[in-house]
């Protein structure tokens, strides 16, 4: 028997677990004991505790309640909080997730104590070091023992980097083993996509009607916090809406929903508070997320997981970042980079909305990723 000390902290990586907790329970659990810290980097009810509840995670053995702070203060607390725990509970390993200030925490205390660390969702790059998660991504993966990406794309920037494909075991941080798994968010997809249509009824809520609508997330500091930005993404999404006789739902992060009003300009914000087409709602729960996914027309985010779970449900994204880890979905075609400029923004929309030869290939496994890293880490750390 092996156990991890699995660590949490924001929404998305609440959802994720969601996998590796189902894989433990069903097809592992004589095999694997998973102990959960939640760090508290999300605190808002509507961002943490309703995912519990309503993807039947298992609660957390440990709350740090950290909450929000600057990146130094909360990445410090959480690591003197994971250290404490890890200490107390001598795990097998520590497991983490994507590229958050909590994934820095748990990889950093880990790796002081000489503690082994599976990351998954390794090996993705944005070549963005201006973005606080490239820096989280990469350091994460450099003290790493087990690495799983959920892309080719992201096995190969691994190797690029130096990571040996042939490892042999005993495998450490010294000698890591690099995974390409697939997506354990596909697998939380295809679970729960019949689950979203019967348990929420936020379509009907909203009087949305199926592919007539866009579905729009803006939560990055970097856009909310910068109103010539912000005021750009909004007067894009305006003008959008009222051309093409289509609503924009707009599930409204905190961080949005406290700058709305303080960097719109009076117009814009008059605006888009006239223009009937806006349907602004409190921030959505995964399963909401996913009929909303399912149903909308097109996707307008600047998350990196939205912008997946766009492409599971075949939707054509416009990415309002800069740059996008996920370098695949450009690729293939599927989605576009805009930043936060009009033009490109408002001439994306035109050629993906057509829908005119988007092909959405299965690029993220066969569902079963999870299953897959149970099995290796009972293979490591047996």
């Amino acid at each position: 028997m092996i156990k991890i000390i699995t660590v949490i902290g924001a929404r998305p990586q609440i959802i994720k677990a969601a996998a590796l907790s189902r894989a433990i329970k069903n097809n592992f659990s004589d095999k694997i004991t998973e102990v959960i810290v939640h760090t508290g980097q999300h605190y808002d009810a509507n961002m943490s505790e309703v995912f519990f509840e309503e993807l039947n995670i298992p609660k957390p053995n440990y709350n740090l309640n950290v909450g929000s702070g600057s990146h130094a203060k909360q990445t410090a607390a959480m690591l003197i909080g994971i250290e404490e725990i890890l200490l107390k509970e001598k795990p097998s390993a520590i497991v983490l997730y994507g590229d958050t200030n909590s994934t820095l925490a748990g990889a950093i205390a880990a790796s002081k104590i000489h503690g082994p660390v599976v990351h998954i969702e390794a090996g993705l790059r944005s070549r963005s070091k201006a973005m606080p998660e490239e820096v989280n991504r990469i350091m994460c993966d450099h003290v790493s023992t087990l690495l799983f990406s959920p892309t080719i794309s992201g096995f190969n920037n691994l190797v690029k980097e130096g990571f040996n494909k042939e490892a042999k075991a005993p495998f450490n941080a010294d000698n890591p083993k690099i995974f390409h798994c697939g997506d354990v968010m596909y697998d939380n997809s295809l679970q729960f996509s019949s689950m979203a249509e019967s348990k929420t009824t936020i379509i009907s809520k909203l009087k949305l009607e199926k592919d007539k609508f866009i579905l729009a997330t803006i939560h990055r500091n970097n856009n909310t916090d910068e109103p010539e930005r912000l005021n750009a993404l909004f007067r894009s999404l305006n003008d959008i809406a009222l051309k093409y006789n289509l609503d924009v739902v707009l599930p409204l992060h905190p961080r949005t929903a406290k700058l709305l009003e303080t960097n719109l300009t009076k117009e814009n914000y008059n605006n888009v508070k006239g223009n009937a087409h806006f349907k602004i709602t409190e921030p959505a729960s995964f399963l909401e997320m996913i009929a909303l996914e399912k149903n909308c027309k097109l996707v307008m985010t600047d998350s990196g997981g939205v912008q997946k779970e766009a492409f599971y449900f075949e939707k054509p994204c416009i990415i309002l970042r800069p740059e996008t880890e996920w370098v695949e979905l450009v690729e293939c075609g599927t989605a576009i980079v805009t930043d936060a400029n009009e033009e490109k923004i408002k001439a994306a929309f035109e050629k993906l909305s057509k829908g005119v030869n988007l092909k959405f290939p299965k690029l993220y496994g066969d569902g079963k990723a999870a299953e897959f890293i149970c099995g290796e880490m009972i293979n490591c750390f047996t």
